[in-house]
């Protein structure tokens, strides 16, 4: 790997590595259409502007930098920039860094695309502040509603059409926008692995086949609120005690099912240390191997949860907030990305992304870095310099094969 390349790497990855860092956590917290987003996307632009390359939103706030004229059959590449609550440094923005360093490398070996190449920052893939994973691209595609998707709110009330008004984009443009995916004719996202698979089969990078089948599904548990130091057991409808036993019934049945479910996020009202709640909410991800055993497993939570709210005097109202079906990579694209990457080892993920949506429009692929410590969603997230160079070659070589 030449010198040049880690160097650019090294210096892109000090820029942005401050930018969102919680001090307490040493997680970020780069939210969409926040401050520390716009300090993201500044950074995006400027490593554009340093390479010469084009760079403006489209209209539902993903950023692109072309290399060359925007056209038809382009090759794109990229990843996102928002973060979990108290995320790792490389979820998301280790795709951007090394599709820089592609674009850098592909210019040092004297390419000459033949056709466009951009590189891709998607807006509020994590879901971390308006509850919808993969919202930029499922708004490029049609995947979802825009007046639904205005309407989303976070946990402060407020709407994304607010939020991207405040921070310069118009809101009433978003929505699908097939002109602008008809100019592509191959994604390749590389991302940090989320797992632990490159690490079993001793491989720095790998070719990604596909995605499980995963959701998101609001659980509300509707009680009364009472005090906790005078109501007697037998008279509470307590939403907290439903809620519990839901958590524990989505673990057993998950196990069962060869599946993962996981409530990971929840809201309490009045969320007072002396009241018993009126109120809990309690959003569940559930992911499983094939779309039939994932729509059994969050039947199973349901009817649970259900049976449990009429034995504890509450109500459950659930509500699907995003689906995603099962995804299985564009095979032509992926048998001439494993002959350019030299017989990389192939796998799946449990993990959604972008590239997952996209693949119902355009031809996709994914690269895998290898994560050593399995850990992601976490400050522990870790890839190792050494790898992510490596993903940086693998990247310039299946853009190489692509664009020439």
């Amino acid at each position: 790997m030449p010198g040049g390349t880690a160097a650019s790497f090294r210096a892109m990855f000090a820029a942005l590595e401050p930018i969102g860092r919680d001090r307490a956590s040493g997680g970020y917290r780069r939210f969409s259409w926040t401050g520390a987003d716009l300090a993201c996307r500044a950074w995006f632009a400027e490593q554009a502007a340093t390479r010469g390359m084009d760079c403006a939103p489209d209209r539902n706030g993903n950023l692109w930098a072309w290399w060359g004229e925007p056209g038809p059959d382009a090759v794109v590449t990229g990843s996102h920039l928002d973060s979990v609550p108290d995320g790792g440094a490389y979820d998301g923005p280790l795709g951007l860094l090394a599709a820089f360093c592609a674009v850098d490398e592909l210019r040092d070996r004297g390419v000459r695309p033949a056709r466009p190449l951009a590189v891709a920052a998607f807006t509020e893939e994590e879901g971390g502040r308006f509850g919808v994973a993969c919202l930029g691209s499922r708004l490029l595609t049609g995947a979802i509603e825009p007046d639904r998707a205005r309407a989303l709110t976070d946990a402060d009330g407020i709407s994304l059409a607010e939020a991207m008004r405040a921070a310069g984009q118009d809101p009433d443009a978003i929505g699908a926008d097939p002109a602008l995916l008809a100019t592509i004719g191959a994604f390749v996202e590389l991302h940090i692995e989320q797992g632990r698979g490159l690490v079993d089969l001793d491989a720095a990078v790998g070719l990604g086949t596909g995605i499980w089948p995963h959701g998101r599904w609001r659980y509300h548990f509707a009680g009364e609120a009472n005090h906790a130091g005078t109501t007697r057991l037998a008279d509470r409808r307590d939403p907290m005690l439903t809620f519990a036993n839901t958590v524990l019934a989505a673990r057993k049945k998950a196990r069962l099912a060869g599946a993962l479910a996981t409530f990971g996020r929840i809201a309490v009202l009045p969320n007072g240390t002396n009241a018993v709640p009126s109120t809990v909410d309690g959003w569940l991800d559930a992911r499983a191997p094939a779309e039939e055993q994932l729509a059994a497993l969050v039947a199973d939570i349901t009817r649970a949860a259900g049976e449990r709210g009429d034995r504890d005097g509450v109500r459950v109202v659930v509500t699907p907030e995003s689906i995603t079906p099962a995804v299985a990579f564009d095979r032509a694209l992926l048998d001439r990305l494993g002959a350019a990457l030299r017989g990389v080892p192939e796998l799946a993920t449990g993990a959604g992304h972008d590239a997952g949506i996209l693949s119902a429009a355009v031809p996709t692929a994914m690269i895998f870095v290898r994560n050593h410590t399995g850990i992601s969603h976490s400050p522990a997230e870790h890839a190792d310099e050494a790898d992510c160079l490596a993903g940086v070659h693998a990247l310039a070589d299946a853009l190489d094969t692509l664009l020439t």
